[in-house]
Order: C-alpha cells, then structure tokens, then sequence
C-alpha cells in the first residue's frame, strides 16, 4: 500500500514539493555559509518525494549548533515552508480521496520547521 500510495503522491505532491526543496538547497550550498541548511533542504526533498514508509528521527549526534542552527531557520524559512505545507494540504483534505496524502503533508511541518539534528529513517527502525 505505501508503493501505491507514494505513487499518487509523487505525481500529485512530491515532485513539486521535492523541487522547491532542491532549489533551496542549491541556494543554500552556493551561499557555502548555509551549506548546512542546504544538506537538511535536500533531506527533506528526498522525504518529500517519498514519504509513506518513512519517519522523522532525532539524531543523537546532534549538538547545540543544531539548535542555534533550528532557531535561524524557523526564522527565516520554518514558518513560511509550514504555511505552505498547510495551505496544499486543505486542498487534498477536501478531495476525500486525498486523505492520506493530507496526512502525510501534515507530517513533513515538523521536519520543515527544524531540520537540523533530525534523520529520515524507515518506519520499522523507530
């Protein structure tokens, strides 16, 4: 069922939300500053491509610059990307059909509001 349905949403979500991320993570790597929200951004693009079978883990190794790191991104980006994934998913909401796929939009605004210190990781190993 997870196939099918990351299917679905790749062709209706996940290619478009897996962009977006890319481009940011471009940016953010040209910047060489912000090379490390660049990495969290093409994190999260792979997670948006992809997203049933798959969960948000705290990474053990992260430090207190994950942190830091989380506060200046919630800042500058966090907010906006977790509007975003709120407003695409009232549309998916109101088709019925698109329930699961809500959900899973849902699910990425905990990682798109604080990346850094955080692993994306089958669901079987939580």
């Amino acid at each position: 069922m997870n196939t099918v349905l990351n299917v679905i949403w790749l062709i209706f979500a996940g290619l478009w939300l897996a962009l977006g991320y890319a481009v940011a993570g471009i940016v953010c790597c040209v910047l060489i500053v912000t090379i490390p929200f660049g990495i969290a951004s093409f994190r999260i693009a792979g997670y948006a491509l992809w997203p049933f079978g798959r969960t948000v883990a705290d990474k053990p190794s992260a430090g207190a610059w994950s942190v830091v790191g989380n506060v200046i991104w919630l800042l500058v980006a966090g907010i906006w990307l977790a509007i975003g994934h709120i407003v695409t998913a009232i549309p998916l909401f109101i088709s019925i059909i698109g329930i699961p796929l809500g959900i899973a939009n849902l699910k990425m605004i905990p990682i798109s509001l604080m990346p850094l210190g955080k692993d994306i990781v089958p669901v079987s190993r939580t």
